[in-house]
């Protein structure tokens, strides 16, 4: 990644320089579908950028990544190529008042999602293109300056192959064999968009007529690869995006500004999606090739709404530059969860975003890269590092937590004026907090620099005294900060108080609104209740907080966790009980053991499966060595039986299949796999459709008991891009020595591999079952970070720096290596010393837990 980064200062430096009245782009992609002669490399890229300079006389520079630049005009002056262009920027001297910029250029196709990404459809031979920018890789593509607050209109054209669609940002014809489209609004560099391709595409519209009779029409569009079509369920995301058209107007009170509304669902996506303005991308595994659960209906709608929300937060009104990118997505975040409760059939959202969003948070907020919301942004490398838990699940928790502190009207109110007043521009920080203390009437300074300015997380623990009659003399709330991050909080909580019924039922006979910030927070208003069996201090999720619980609550919950009756309630439990298990407080075999006893009692199917993903992350990162293999068996066994209870053909015996076959270890057990494969073996109700089998298959390959042969013939019955990524994760799978050395040499020592089968190989590489023949890439891995960090794009970058570390080496010998690399590579890359750090504290945690876990079994 040399000389790609853009800093903050040579930005702002360049935004008091330049404003941007227009770019025309004009992009010949005839040669992506091949001459027959190799796959085609370059596309042909020609811009014209008018801008203007407020220092005449003075230097600049546009953006442009490319192999090479064919002419350079600026103002009708010809430059020449070989002495302005360095390879990521081109130099521009002697600006006038009014200037025009023209350049030709050959760019390239991207395998690995950023820029102009190609794929070859390997089940009918046809390619596909779109665009991924965020934060900066629309440089890859067209000449321009590459950074949000330079917002300008654009006009594309695009000359496609014979019988190609093409789709943009705005709407568009084909005229003489070019497809031209309509000038957009104002917008940043990274939200610009082309999809061209044979998709299969699919139409509707959206009508909104409003108070003072106008009416609002939008087309509507869906595509995804031929392939695919026959999945796709566009009625459902039709139905969604409606009802969030409806919300976000019903409370914005801003019609949606880009026109059409067109949704394209593309292949080999790194993002879960993109909220290009009038074109937003997704990763096409939203698209269902197999049973799913509600849960997985339930993730794509909130996709779908969190970035219908970025039309107004970050594409309407757009961050100043990246150290403000929890604007638009801690927004979105809190957004998309907030109308699917309020729009869809998704009413319990808010349960997922307790248990799944807020577990990402909690643990990005623990890591020694933790940063506070409004974060500290560098540079590009920095900005593309923060796309995490803290600027999306902590700013959306915090955000919720805001909603509560100044009520919902005066929060909307404040959005509403926010869009009103910066519309098509750029903000900061004050902009929104200058809104909300009109509305709300608050001074929201020192909230701003508790929440927003400050990181870490802060757990909030019970203390009850009962007086001699049994009831609470005194109930009190005692909040703890990390030695690392001492910012104690204003947290608005409910305490909820639980006891058991003559029936058996934990319900709440007591709930109480405080607002704790203090050390010790006294709440007057619950002395003289019952003596509570559980107290929970953070009831319907009011705050950011890590949940711990007084020596009753914990004994409660272990004897009587399924007898919670509020699933909300009995999520945040879980979450808590996860937490404490992270941070070895509770052994990771007495998490196994509350999932074992209680999960099959859960209800909710998105709170099941994150149970499932965290019990076998108890098992393979935090419990002692000495007892894998015992609770491997013990989690095989009670996910078998589970499965075999569960109603059939339910969600919930999709749920259970799917968790034995990751913990499956045992010869009976994968004996089951393989029976229930090949047709020998049954369970009622249980269709073992292709993605299942794909399931069934890996630990079956990890294991040794399919070979290649057997996962060659299942991609010839599935011969599709889909089948083609699962079957590269379990060939990457099987335990072999030679099999891990190739694995190896096509992700480290080749660019071969697009990105989604960089991931796949990644992915099948290291199994917690094969750590003695993963040992030897250790050392290897400390020896080539810093050569692929310096030599692959930052998305490959990334993947292999975190995908490969040897987090499954856990023991001290690993740690002192990473150490050891930290120490001698001070001066590495800032973005690939952190990726390496996140990745230590992660082994140093789960070491931390094992000999938590392995003292509990001494006793």
């Amino acid at each position: 990644m040399p000389g790609e980064n853009l800093s903050r200062d040579e930005a702002r430096e360049r935004a008091a320089l330049l404003s941007v009245d227009g770019y025309d782009v004009s992009l010949d992609l005839r040669s992506a579908v091949g001459d027959g002669n190799g796959e085609p490399r370059t596309f042909r890229s020609v811009t014209t950028i008018r801008f203007r300079c407020n220092e005449p006389g003075a230097a600049s520079f546009a953006d442009l990544i490319a192999p090479s630049v064919t002419s350079v005009s600026l103002n009708g002056r010809d430059l020449d190529p070989g002495e302005v262009f360095d390879g990521s920027r081109i130099a521009l001297d002697d600006l006038a008042a009014e200037n025009e910029l023209v350049v030709d250029a050959q760019c390239a196709y991207s395998r690995t999602g950023e820029g102009l990404h190609r794929f070859v459809d390997p089940e009918d031979g046809e390619v596909y293109l779109y665009t991924q920018y965020e934060p900066a890789d629309s440089r890859r593509v067209f000449a321009n300056f590459e950074q949000p607050d330079l917002k300008a209109p654009y006009r594309f054209e695009v000359q496609a192959p014979e019988g190609w669609t093409v789709w943009s940002n705005g709407a568009g014809e084909l005229a003489d064999g070019v497809w031209k489209f309509a000038e957009t609004k104002p917008i940043s560099t990274y939200i610009t968009c082309v999809v061209a391709g044979p998709y299969h595409y699919v139409t509707d519209s959206y009508t909104r007529t409003f108070e003072d009779g106008t009416k609002l029409e939008i087309p509507l569009g869906a595509m995804c690869r031929k392939g695919l079509a026959p999945h796709f369920d566009a009625d459902d995301v039709f139905l969604v995006t409606k009802q969030g058209l409806d919300f976000f107007h019903d409370h914005f009170d801003y019609p949606y500004p880009f026109g059409k509304y067109d949704q394209a669902f593309v292949p080999e996506y790194n993002l879960g999606a993109m909220e290009n303005p009038g074109l937003v991308t997704f990763r096409e595994e939203y698209i269902f090739r197999g049973k799913v659960t509600q849960a997985s209906y339930e993730g794509r709608a909130n996709v779908v709404l969190h970035e219908m929300a970025h039309m107004w937060f970050g594409d309407l009104v757009t961050m100043e530059w990246w150290d403000d990118l929890w604007l638009k997505e801690s927004f979105a975040d809190f957004m998309g969860t907030f109308a699917n409760v309020g729009a869809t059939r998704f009413k319990d959202a808010w349960i997922t975003f307790a248990n799944r969003r807020k577990a990402w948070a909690y643990r990005a907020d623990q890591l020694p890269s933790t940063h506070p919301i409004t974060a500290d942004i560098r540079d590009l490398e920095d900005a593309k590092l923060n796309f995490d838990g803290i600027t999306y699940a902590k700013g959306a928790s915090v955000l919720k937590q805001l909603v509560a502190y100044v009520g919902q009207d005066a929060f909307l109110e404040g959005a509403r004026r926010y869009f009103k007043r910066h519309a098509y521009g750029n903000t900061r920080l004050g902009d929104l907090l200058s809104v909300l203390g009109e509305t709300s009437g608050r001074d929201m300074s020192a909230w701003a620099r508790s929440w927003l300015q400050t990181a870490g997380v802060n757990s909030l623990t019970p203390q009850v005294l009962l007086d001699a009659e049994g009831r609470v003399a005194e109930l009190a709330v005692v909040q703890e900060a990390p030695e690392a991050h001492p910012e104690e909080r204003p947290h608005r909580v409910a305490v909820g108080l639980y006891r058991r019924t003559p029936e058996g039922a934990l319900e709440r006979y007591a709930r109480v609104e405080t607002d704790v910030h203090e050390p010790r927070t006294v709440v007057a208003d619950l002395a003289g209740a019952e003596a509570p069996e559980l107290v929970l201090v953070n009831d319907d999720d009011l705050t950011y907080c890590k949940i711990r619980f007084d020596d009753t609550s914990l004994a409660t919950l272990k004897e009587h966790l399924g007898a919670l009756t509020d699933p909300l309630a009995r999520a945040l439990c879980w979450s808590a009980l996860w937490n404490m298990t992270r941070d070895a407080l509770l052994p990771a075999r007495d998490f196994v053991a509350l999932v074992l006893r209680f999960a099959g009692r859960e209800s909710d199917i998105g709170v099941l499966q994150m149970l499932h993903a965290w019990a076998n992350s108890a098992l393979v990162h935090y419990a002692a060595p000495a007892w894998r293999e015992t609770g491997g068996e013990l989690l095989a066994e009670g996910a078998l039986r589970e499965l075999e209870a569960a109603e059939p053909g339910s969600e919930h015996q999709l749920a259970w299949a799917r968790f034995f076959a990751t913990v499956a270890s045992g010869e009976t057990d994968l004996a089951l796999l393989k029976g229930l494969l090949d047709g020998t073996e049954a369970i009622d109700g249980l269709e073992v459709d292709q993605e299942l089998r794909w399931a069934f298959l890996e630990p079956l390959a990890a294991h040794g008991v399919a070979d290649e042969s057997v996962l060659a013939a299942e991609l010839a019955r599935d011969d599709t891009a889909s089948g083609k990524r699962h079957q590269v994760r379990c060939l990457a799978a099987r335990p072999s020595a030679a099999v891990k050395a190739q694995a190896w040499a096509q992700v480290v020592e080749s660019d071969a591999l697009s990105n989604a089968l960089v991931e796949a190989t990644i992915a099948g590489f290291d199994q917690p079952s094969q750590r003695e023949l993963t040992a030897p890439y250790a050392e290897k891995y400390f020896a080539a970070i810093e050569r692929v960090w310096r030599e692959r794009s930052i998305q490959i970058g990334m993947d292999v720096v975190r995908g490969l570390f040897p987090a499954l080496q856990d023991r001290a010998g690993t740690l002192e290596a990473t150490d050891a690399w930290l120490e001698a590579h001070r001066d590495a890359a800032p973005a690939l010393r952190r990726l390496v750090l996140e990745s230590r504290d992660d082994l140093a945690r789960a070491l931390r837990a094992q000999e938590c876990d392995a003292t509990a079994a001494g006793h």
